[in-house]
Order: C-alpha cells, then sequence, then structure tokens
C-alpha cells in the first residue's frame, strides 16, 4: 500500500489539498481531528492526561479541560513532551489499526493528514510526503482569516513550526500560493 503524509505549516493548505483527495474518494485519515477523537473517547487516556500531566485535566463530568491541560504543558516542557507522548503514541496505533484495515480491503493509496509529521514520528510510517507551501505572509493572512487571530498570535505559531523540521527521503513539493493550480500538481503526484 501506498502511504503518504500531506504536511505543511499552518495555512500552507494541507487541508484544501486533503479535502480534494476525499472529493476524489481516497481515504483521508485528518490526525489533529482524530487525536480530539480519541481523547475525548479514550477513558484510559483521560485518566493517563490526569495521572501524568494534571489532575485538573478532567472536569466534573469526566469530561477533558483542555484550557486547564494548556495552561499546565505550555508553562512546563516536560508535561508537553508528556503529553505529546501519550496522545502521539494513540494516533500511531489508530493509525496502524486503519491502515490494517484498508490492507485488508485493498485499499492502494491511502493518506495521512498532519501538521506534526516529524515530532509525532508518523514520518516512519509512510513512504512518501506532500509538503504542502505557500510563501510566509499566505500562510499567516490565510490563518488570520481563518482563526479570527491576530498577526503576533498566528506568527508565533508560525515560528514554533519552523523550528521542528526533519527529513524524509520521499518528498514532494505542493505549491499552494494562490497563483499555482493546485489540482495539477496533485494529479502529477497520483
Amino acid at each position: 500500500m501506498r502511504v503518504i503524509a500531506v504536511t505543511g505549516g499552518i495555512g500552507s493548505g494541507k487541508s484544501v489539498v486533503c479535502r480534494v483527495l476525499s472529493a476524489m474518494g481516497y481515504d483521508v485519515y485528518d490526525c489533529d481531528s482524530e487525536a480530539r477523537r480519541i481523547m475525548d473517547s479514550d477513558e484510559g487516556m483521560k485518566r493517563r492526561i490526569a495521572d501524568e500531566i494534571t489532575p485538573e485535566a478532567l472536569d466534573r463530568d469526566g469530561n477533558l479541560d483542555r484550557k486547564a491541560i494548556a495552561g499546565v504543558v505550555f508553562a512546563d516542557a516536560s508535561r508537553l513532551a508528556a503529553l505529546n507522548a501519550i496522545v502521539h503514541g494513540a494516533v500511531r496505533d489508530d493509525i496502524a489499526h486503519r491502515l490494517r484495515q484498508a490492507a485488508d480491503a485493498g485499499i492502494a493509496l491511502y493518506f495521512i493528514e498532519t501538521a506534526i509529521l516529524y515530532e509525532s514520528g508518523l514520518d516512519r510510517m509512510v513512504g512518501e510526503v506532500w509538503e504542502v507551501t505557500a510563501p510566509e505572509e499566505v500562510r499567516i493572512s490565510r490563518a488570520m482569516l481563518r482563526d479570527g487571530a491576530g498577526y503576533e498570535s498566528i506568527k508565533a505559531r508560525v515560528d514554533a513550526q519552523t523550528s521542528a523540521k526533519g527529513s524524509h527521503p520521499c518528498v514532494h513539493v505542493i505549491v499552494n500560493d494562490g497563483r499555482e493550480a493546485v489540482l495539477p500538481q496533485i494529479h502529477t503526484l497520483l
């Protein structure tokens, strides 16, 4: 099976590429939404987060309190690393399960959308990487419109992502600068 990660920084357009792939009938695993689903539904994970990160991670109803978690992990790098290890491990396990199902179903091409390919260890699970790129100012402008956030907030996120790079032996670039058509690039890579 050909397993491809679609990655790129905030505002690059990786979700646009993945929506096109989904519309074309391909399976796309969205790491962000699946991580939220797992975190919200897995009682064992919730308990680990409360035990290993902060007891305030769970509200009175047993639901994750993301603001409380963020307040702790963004003030303590070791707790952030611990949270990432918990969540990334669960996501990798879920992807491995989905890939087995896809292989059993005879699916030949599977996509994984992720903003944190190397930090999560997903780079070791894929045979190819499609990196979606756009100029920084275009990315910031898109993210500001999408998130309703200010320039400095988005710029800080861009800078944080820029510092986390890795390498993969098979990387293809999709330019999503608003001038070059994306669909022909996708067709070429397929």
